[in-house]
C-alpha cells in the first residue's frame, strides 16, 4: 500500500464526495473544496477558512494539491499564449490560450505525445510517453485561469475549453472525463457543455461511451473523404474506418437534435483539397448534423506536405457551403510561437532539456556562492 499523499486535484465532485465519505466527512465538504480550488484558485489549506482546523490538519497530512510546473509562458504577436508545463522529471506538455473578441479558448492536452500518429502532426513525431492524470489535465485550466485573472473586461478569460492539445483524449477516457466534469460543474469552472469540446481522431468505442457519460461537444479529425487516403493521414482509420466512424457520429447526436458534429479537415496541397474531394466530402456527411472547419496546414519538420493555396481553400469551402454545410476556415493563430494547430510540442523535449540544464546550473552556482 502506497503512503504517497492523495492529490485532491485528481477528483471530480463525485470523486471528492466519495473521498470525504471514506474519511467520515459530510458530502458538502466536496463542494467547499471545489469552490476554493477551482472557483477561487485557492490551494492553500490554511486559507480555506470554512474547513475546521482538525480537517485542515488531516488534509495537510494525507493530501496535496499538486499542479504541473510552469516552465515558460510565451505570448504571440496576436495575443495567443502558450505554456510549457512539466508534469514529471522527463515529460512536458503544452497548453494554448487563444483570445478573440467574444471568447477565450483554452486548448488542453490529454497525453504526453500521441499514439495515433497522424502523418501531418508535430505531436505525432514525438511519439507517445504516457497518459496525463486528471490533476495534470485540469491543472492546465487552473494555471491558465489564474494567469488570466478571469477578467471579462479584458476578454482574457476562459469561455471555452477544447480538448485538442497533445494526445487523443478518448485514449485517456478515465482521466479526461473527470477533468471535463470539473470544467462543467457550477461550483468549479461553470462552462456549458457546448463550451467544452473534445476532439477525437475517431475512437468509436470512446465516442459511444462519451455520449452516455459526458456528452460534451464533439469534433472529429476527418481530413479525407475516403478510406484509402484517410488510412495514410489518420492511421486509426484502419481500425475504425469511415463507415463505422460516421455511424458513431450519428449515434452521438441522435438524442440531441440541436447538436452538431464539427468535422476538422486539414488542407494539404494536392493531397485532399480538390473540388472532386470537396463534393465527395459533402456526400459522405449527408444525414449528419455537421459543420466543417477547414484548417490551413502548418508546416512541420519531417512532414512531406504543404498548405493548400488560399484560392483552393476558398473553392473547397464554397463547394461545401453550396451543399448546405456551415463551413469555416480556421484562422492561423500563434504560429510565431509554434502554437498553431498541429504544431504543439514540435520542439518541446529540446526546450525542456534546455530549461533543466539552466536550472541545474543556477542551482549549482547558488550552492557554490
Amino acid at each position: 500500500m502506497s503512503d504517497a499523499p492523495i492529490n485532491l486535484l485528481d477528483f471530480d465532485p463525485q470523486g471528492l464526495t466519495q473521498y470525504f465519505a471514506s474519511v467520515g466527512e459530510r458530502p458538502y465538504r466536496a463542494t467547499q473544496i471545489v469552490k476554493w480550488v477551482h472557483q477561487q484558485g485557492v490551494i492553500e489549506l490554511d486559507a480555506m477558512t470554512n474547513l475546521s482546523r482538525a480537517l485542515r490538519e488531516r488534509l495537510a497530512a494525507e493530501t496535496v494539491f499538486r499542479l504541473p510546473e510552469i516552465m515558460t509562458v510565451q505570448e504571440s504577436d496576436d495575443g495567443t499564449l502558450k505554456w510549457l508545463l512539466r508534469v514529471d522529471n522527463g515529460n512536458c506538455i503544452e497548453t494554448v490560450y487563444i483570445p478573440e473578441a467574444e471568447r477565450g479558448t483554452l486548448c488542453v492536452s490529454s497525453q504526453v505525445g500521441c499514439a495515433v500518429n497522424c502523418s501531418f502532426c508535430a505531436t505525432a513525431k514525438q511519439g507517445f510517453s504516457r497518459n496525463l492524470s486528471t490533476a495534470e489535465i485540469i491543472g492546465q485550466v487552473w494555471i491558465a485561469a489564474r494567469h488570466l485573472g478571469q477578467n471579462p473586461k479584458t476578454h482574457r478569460h476562459i469561455t471555452n475549453v477544447v480538448m485538442m492539445g497533445m494526445g487523443e483524449p478518448l485514449m485517456n477516457f478515465e482521466r479526461v472525463v473527470p477533468a471535463m466534469r470539473l470544467m462543467l460543474d457550477d461550483s468549479a469552472y461553470n462552462l456549458g457543455r457546448r463550451r467544452v469540446t473534445l476532439s477525437t481522431a475517431g475512437m468509436v468505442p470512446g465516442m459511444d461511451r462519451l455520449r452516455e457519460e459526458c456528452p460534451v461537444s464533439l469534433a472529429v479529425s476527418l481530413h479525407a473523404p475516403e478510406d484509402a487516403l484517410r488510412d495514410v493521414l489518420v492511421p486509426l482509420n484502419r481500425t475504425y474506418p469511415l463507415a463505422e466512424l460516421l455511424a458513431a457520429c450519428k449515434r452521438y447526436v441522435a438524442d440531441s437534435p440541436h447538436d452538431q458534429i464539427t468535422f476538422e479537415y486539414v488542407m494539404l496541397d494536392g493531397v485532399n483539397d480538390s473540388p472532386a474531394q470537396a463534393r465527395d466530402l459533402a456526400k459522405l456527411l449527408r444525414g449528419i448534423p455537421a459543420k466543417l472547419n477547414l484548417i490551413p496546414f502548418n508546416p512541420i519538420e519531417g512532414a512531406d506536405y504543404s498548405c493548400s493555396p488560399q484560392s483552393r481553400i476558398l473553392e473547397f469551402r464554397q463547394i461545401l457551403q453550396k451543399a448546405g454545410y456551415v463551413t469555416t476556415t480556421r484562422k492561423t493563430r500563434g504560429d510565431d510561437i509554434d502554437a498553431a494547430c498541429g504544431q504543439l510540442v514540435g520542439k518541446v523535449l529540446a526546450r525542456a532539456a534546455r530549461h533543466r540544464k539552466v536550472h541545474a546550473e543556477a542551482t549549482a552556482l547558488r550552492a557554490g556562492a
